[in-house]
């Protein structure tokens, strides 16, 4: 029997791990639920408590047709920031601004759906593509900082985030802000219909779509182009890139305009199809929950895809869980934060189940299906800007 092709195990040893950090964050999720029930005293020394717990998580998650669209829903938005933040660690970038570049694509992606008077064939297009313009913007600036400055992107995008919640705040309660006098709240007016997202079945927008095209794109970009082999040299080897005649300051402000454009697209996505006007502090959680994605995803697109539904999934099936076992649903979060966690140090997981680590190395500059080992988080931060 001809011996496994070295991409095959690289392959299956990268799967491997998140399926496992899944499962055990699900069985310490588990633990947590059977400490908040009964315990010893209930069914089954407690255990029925934590089954009962995860069926209605499940059931609230993929079971009814409601369920499965809103799951479906949920992970738009999710698969948006999350390709956003991978494109960014592709670049050797760690982008914790997503959830401003999301909110401010979704603040002028509204100003022109209710601002704007375009006939419905364009008003659409212009809507969306007024938000990508609005996060690549609020993306590059952090990009720019950090490629001539060296000014952390860490740093400068968590200070965009506030930035970005602070304007918000100001524009949705002042020149924004929907002057109906049944309006309580700060919100913009509804955008027009022509600038609407249409729906695939009722209740389902066509933004489901478009996250399938979009990943489609960013894959090839990144490992089909000049530019996405450009990206990964500065992820990996900023000085072996400049080097090599890769331009590093261009590359590190394409690398986070591009990931604030894929998440200001999700900000105006979720106004064209779901809110249908933007509201404070309607994102909160999207942007944030997307790095755990990119992470449990390993930076690829397929991965991302996977674990934006396995979070939406959790997030949707959460109330149903609530409302079967009276424990909060914030539960959610400590299984989410217990991934990430399990993820991140990956070498706990491999302790825990005895695992070793695939030795083969993929060639370089292969598919996205061989190349999986983690971008390092930082890795551009010795890069030298003078170029």
């Amino acid at each position: 029997m001809a011996p496994a092709r070295p991409g095959i195990a690289l392959r299956l040893d990268a799967a491997l791990v998140p399926v496992l950090a899944i499962a055990t964050a699900l069985v310490a999720g588990g633990a947590i639920l059977w400490a908040a029930g009964p315990q010893l005293e209930g069914p089954w020394l407690g255990l029925q408590f934590v089954a009962v717990a995860y069926l209605s998580l499940l059931e609230g998650a993929v079971g009814s047709r409601d369920a499965v669209i809103d799951t479906v829903l949920r992970a738009v938005p999710y698969a948006f920031s999350g390709l956003a933040v991978m494109l960014a660690f592709r670049g050797g970038l760690f982008n914790i601004g997503a959830e401003g570049q999301l909110t401010i694509g979704a603040l002028f992606a509204a100003w022109a759906g209710f601002g704007l008077d375009l006939p419905a064939v364009i008003h659409l297009p212009v809507v969306l593509a007024t938000g990508c313009l609005a996060g690549a913007v609020w993306g590059g600036v952090a990009g720019l900082l950090k490629a001539r400055t060296g000014a952390h992107e860490v740093i400068t995008t968590i200070m965009l985030n506030y930035i970005a919640s602070q304007l918000a705040a100001y524009l949705l309660n002042g020149p924004l802000r929907d002057r109906s006098p049944l309006n309580v709240i700060a919100q913009t007016p509804k955008i027009a219909e022509g600038a609407r997202l249409p729906d695939l079945v009722p209740g389902m927008h066509a933004g489901v779509l478009l996250v399938v095209a979009v990943a489609v794109v960013t894959w090839f970009v990144v490992w089909r182009t000049t530019t996405g082999f450009e990206l990964r040299m500065v992820g990996a080897n900023p000085d072996g890139a400049a080097y090599a005649g890769v331009g590093v300051v261009r590359r590190m402000t394409w690398a986070l305009g591009a990931s604030g454009l894929l998440a200001g697209l999700a900000g105006a996505v979720q106004v064209a199809g779901v809110n249908y006007r933007s509201t404070l502090g309607f994102n909160v959680g999207y942007g944030f929950d997307s790095i755990a994605i990119a992470l449990l995803g390993r930076n690829t697109v397929s991965g991302v895809l996977l674990s934006s539904v396995l979070f939406a999934a959790l997030r949707t099936g959460a109330t149903k869980l609530q409302f079967r076992t009276q424990v909060s649903a914030d539960i959610i979060s400590v299984i989410q934060a217990l991934v990430l966690l399990l993820v991140a140090a990956e070498q706990i997981v491999r302790w825990l189940y005895r695992l070793q680590a695939a030795r083969a190395v993929a060639p370089a500059g292969d598919d996205e299906g061989r190349e999986v080992a983690p971008v390092t988080i930082g890795s551009a931060e010795t890069a030298r800007t003078s170029k």
